[in-house]
């Protein structure tokens, strides 16, 4: 696949809204923290700007040291900042522990923070201002039902506005409150989608119906508007399946050197969306969606997977540029 062109580096094609915080992760040796700049949705901004997809990023960040880490951060993977003043509300926080097997559990201080402080009615009006705007994202603790006021409405808007929705379940039950109420509100988000992203754990959560994981996904597919879902298996490898039918699978060919899987989720799902993309740069994603052909999703998950494998071999989330996940992919072909 070539690299992405200078029309998808100069454009906003992508607007992404969701939490910005600062992981706290705990060394599993001597559980002292190291900080790092991460949250789901933030990742995923960073990430794919950073393979070359003009991004912007709709939630603001705080006037504090942390926020304003964030933030330069955000601005030197070339991610667009649409509310570039600091506000005072502080910035979100996560404390993070992984286990032998490099796998995070999550726990979240998240009251009057400032990426929380978004309204439907400014994301609106912000995404109104770029005309090549073709892909809309948010998930993770979005999906929170004491926020979704914020953010349904601006999704389906900007469904009706013929956008890409593109949704990652990423679900957090550990800090939900309601997780009945909590389910039900994932999957109004999901059923606005025409991009779902799941994992394994997010399908048992859920609590589909199906006798395996790729049982319950097909399920969600088949009852969801999405044209494209993405089920995730971490080391496992991943599957894409299309609406159309089309199910391809594929995984690394050799075991990683894993140090963490902190934002390698959010890599996947960049490097799949940047390869949408790229498939027709100067086509409106939803119509390259609409007519993937089987070698086209092959395409696709080679790229994702190639940049999930590159983050999970770094302490945090380290994105990689779309040259570095291309040369990957060439190196280790992906079993399918």
């Amino acid at each position: 696949m070539t690299a992405p062109t200078s029309l998808q580096q100069t454009n906003i094609r992508a607007a992404i809204a969701g939490e910005a915080l600062i992981d706290l992760i705990a060394d599993p040796k001597d559980g002292k923290f190291t900080p790092c700049l991460g949250g789901a949705v933030y990742n995923l901004a960073r990430a794919l700007s950073r393979q070359g997809v003009g991004t912007m990023y709709l939630n603001p960040f705080s006037s504090d040291r942390l926020g304003q880490d964030l933030s330069a951060q955000m601005r030197a993977d070339g991610v667009v900042l649409s509310q570039p003043a600091p506000i005072q509300a502080v910035t979100s926080l996560a404390v993070v522990n992984v286990n032998a097997d490099g796998h995070p559990s999550y726990a979240f201080y998240r009251e009057g923070v400032a990426d929380r402080q978004v309204s439907a009615q400014q994301m609106q009006a912000d995404c109104a201002q770029h005309n090549a705007l073709d892909l809309v994202c948010s998930g993770a603790l979005a999906l929170d039902p004491r926020d979704q006021a914020s953010y349904l409405p601006w999704l389906k808007a900007q469904k009706s506005l013929g956008q890409c929705i593109v949704i990652d379940a990423n679900l957090r039950p550990s800090v939900m409150p309601d997780l009945h109420s909590y389910r039900a509100c994932v999957l109004s988000f999901l059923d606005v989608a025409d991009i779902i992203k799941v994992s394994d754990e997010d399908l048992a959560h859920l609590q589909l119906d199906g006798d395996t994981h790729l049982d319950q996904a097909k399920h969600l597919l088949a009852n969801s508007q999405a044209q494209l879902l993405a089920l995730t298996l971490g080391a496992e490898g991943a599957w894409l399946l299309t609406a159309s039918g089309i199910a391809v699978f594929a995984k690394e060919p050799n075991e990683l050197a894993v140090v963490d899987t902190v934002g390698a989720g959010d890599s996947f799902l960049a490097g799949l969306l940047a390869a949408l993309v790229n498939l027709a740069p100067t086509q409106k994603t939803k119509q390259t969606l609409n007519t993937l052909s089987e070698a086209q999703t092959h395409q696709l998950l080679r790229h994702a997977i190639a940049s999930a494998s590159l983050c999970v071999q770094q302490r945090g989330c380290v994105p990689p540029t779309w040259q570095e996940a291309e040369a990957w992919a060439a190196a280790h072909p992906s079993v399918v």
